[in-house]
């Protein structure tokens, strides 16, 4: 069974958080940052990007995989802009409305993509706060960019996992391949992941009808992109860790209860990324704390980025 598009209650909610965003102060954008690749993404208006008078830090928001930016960052917006920080939320490549060309998929690129977005916007300097997927991303941005990223927010984003965390994550969803985890394409598929990534249980009583309308609106776009994606991680490849400490600030946060990336992850990134680091552990929480704990997620990542 299958529900029509003007029926569809995913399309229904996406106009919800459209509007959202909107009433937050951020425009829905397109821009091109090289001859390959074209990047959506949501952000104060055009004429605002280069506004000398405006001393508010900028926030850059990195999705986790899955639904878009709007999807998984709604409260923070809502939270953040535009009295607090210049806040950027775009969609990472092949997510949303974002496309390229190119043949590469490593989180790397995905990090090279979204500086080239900010300098091409005219954003010298920036925060950046990345969940899941989005904390790869987040990392190799402040890796490689030291000089424009100011602080780093990572939140439930193993990328300190070895190839038995894959395994073992295979193993914790009775999953044969990781795309069956995190692309689902049936109902049991997706239910199976929210399990995994929330705390609430209501949203897994859900009907059949329902979760076939969100894949079909969220998760069937670019999958073949997408699976390619997670195949292109280069974390977790084999059992040797391939990070180093990072120079800025850090914040670490993490749900007690994350079945994706167990937390005992989180107590050792903390210890790799070096003295500059803080871990902030959310009790009751699971792999989106953004989502299930917002209003604390908030006061948390407010204070480190406010140095309170």
């Amino acid at each position: 069974m299958s529900l029509s598009s003007y029926l569809s209650p995913t399309r229904l909610l996406e106009g919800y958080l459209r509007r959202c965003l909107t009433s937050a102060g951020l425009t829905s954008q397109t821009l091109s940052i090289d001859s390959e690749t074209t990047i959506h993404f949501w952000g104060p208006p055009p004429l605002d990007h280069r506004s000398d008078d405006d001393d508010k830090p900028v926030m850059l928001l990195l999705h986790g995989f899955g639904p878009s930016s709007m999807w998984q960052w709604r409260r923070q917006i809502q939270a953040f802009s535009p009295s607090v920080f210049r806040l950027y939320s775009p969609d990472l490549v092949f997510f949303g409305d974002s496309t390229s060309s190119s043949t590469n998929r490593t989180e790397v690129f995905q990090a090279e993509c979204m500086a080239k977005l900010m300098e091409k916007i005219g954003i010298g300097k920036y925060n950046v706060v990345g969940t899941s997927y989005g904390g790869f991303v987040a990392y190799h941005m402040a890796k490689m960019w030291p000089e424009k990223v100011e602080k780093v927010v990572i939140a439930s984003s193993g990328i300190n996992m070895r190839k038995c965390d894959s395994e073992s994550l295979l193993q914790r969803s009775n999953c044969e391949c990781i795309e069956k985890v995190m692309l689902p394409s049936t109902a049991t598929e997706l239910r199976t992941l929210m399990a995994l990534a929330s705390s609430w249980r209501l949203v897994r009583m859900f009907p059949d009808a329902l979760w076939n309308d969100v894949i079909n609106n969220l998760y069937k776009k670019n999958r073949k992109e997408k699976i390619e994606l997670l195949k292109g991680v280069t974390f977790g490849r084999n059992e040797n860790l391939n990070i180093d400490p990072l120079s800025q600030e850090v914040l670490i946060v993490w749900g007690d209860k994350d079945q994706i990336f167990p937390v005992k992850m989180a107590y050792e990134l903390k210890e790799i990324l070096g003295e500059k680091t803080k871990l902030e552990i959310i009790d009751n929480t699971s792999h989106v704390p953004q989502i299930e704990c917002a209003q604390e997620f908030n006061n948390i990542v407010l204070r480190f980025l406010k140095g309170c």
